[in-house]
């Protein structure tokens, strides 16, 4: 497995594993002897990164995750978040019990001291702002995680969906080795000011769902999607919108065959010739999956390639926004 390097010295796996889908969000969660085998055959494969957050389940991901890699704990990177309100048990599960965003330094501690205990390690290798909240100056975040990191409980220091000056911001505090954000061949904003900052700052990018949630696999059909499947409330997978995301598909297949490879490999290796400092987390519960999107690491695309990729999926002809309007509320901060 080829490597990739975050910020000024976080070292990880060129394909990480985001774990998210393992027990919340795309349907029948795993068992925690299921997750065990995926997590297991990951590290085997050359995985290094791995990524999680309290707010999945909530709070369950992480111990599925942490007891995972417990006997790999030594070869792995474990990134997680913080940043959500999380109510009780009563408000129901998953992201239903969120009441909102809560970077309050006092908070982040609270999720820090009890991140560690559920992922079953000393030190959390990469620690996210899941989502900027407005009501906290950015640099009381990055300062309440620069003192984590002083106190060794903390390595490193991310983000997650937040804009430029907010980016900025942050760095000035404490060095952020890492933006998480969603980036794909079907969301491709960033380009524009979020990666030059990025790269002006020596930070990192970790693209999430760099599959388009399973869309670019050409796999994806309005029928394949469990009732209680999140994506059915996203705007792009709905209705007309849904059709016409799922033609833009075509093309990439039919690039993906004449190289011998698969739409998902296709896909991923675009993201991975955009910089040797971006290490996408594509998700999945399914080891043939897992082996498959590891294949895009050695897939080799020209500057041709790249171009005809591109313009098979023009980011103008995505219908619908990426999240429902509270979600899209969230981003870019």
């Amino acid at each position: 497995m080829k490597t990739r390097k975050l910020g000024d010295g976080l070292e990880v796996s060129a394909i990480g594993l985001g774990c998210m889908g393992m027990n919340q969000v795309y349907g029948t969660p795993l068992t925690a002897s299921a997750a065990n085998e995926v997590l297991a055959k990951a590290v085997e494969l050359g995985i290094t990164f791995f990524d999680t957050a309290e707010v999945y389940g909530p709070f369950l991901n992480e111990e599925l995750v942490g007891a995972g890699l417990k006997p790999f704990r030594d070869k792995v990177v474990i990134a997680t978040k913080f940043g959500f309100d999380i109510g009780p048990e009563g408000l129901g599960s998953g992201y239903s019990r969120m009441r909102g965003v809560n970077s309050r330094p006092e908070h982040i501690r609270e999720v820090a001291e009890a991140s560690l205990k559920r992922l079953g390690v000393e030190v959390i290798d990469l620690f996210y702002q899941h989502r900027v909240d407005p009501n906290v100056p950015i640099e009381d975040v990055a300062g309440a995680v620069k003192d984590l990191i002083a106190e060794g409980k903390v390595k490193h220091f991310g983000l997650s969906e937040a804009g430029a000056a907010t980016i900025r911001k942050a760095h000035a505090v404490q060095p952020v080795a890492a933006l998480q954000s969603e980036y794909s061949l079907w969301f491709r904003e960033l380009e524009a000011e979020i990666l030059p900052t990025l790269r002006e700052l020596g930070v990192g990018l970790v693209p999430y769902s760099p599959l388009g949630r399973g869309l670019l696999t050409g796999a994806i059909k309005p029928e394949t999607l469990a009732e209680n499947d999140f994506r059915r409330g996203l705007p792009r997978f709905q209705g007309e919108a849904l059709t016409k995301n799922l033609s833009l598909v075509e093309a990439l297949t039919q690039i993906a065959a004449e190289k011998g490879i698969t739409p998902a490999q296709l896909a991923l290796s675009w993201i991975l010739h955009q910089g040797e400092d971006i290490a996408p987390i594509p998700g999945t519960t399914k080891i043939p999956r897992l082996q498959e999107n590891i294949g895009a690491v050695d897939v080799v695309l020209s500057p041709e390639d790249l171009a005809r990729i591109a313009a098979a999926v023009p980011e103008t002809a995505i219908e619908g926004d990426r999240y429902a309007p509270a979600g899209m509320a969230m981003v870019g901060r």
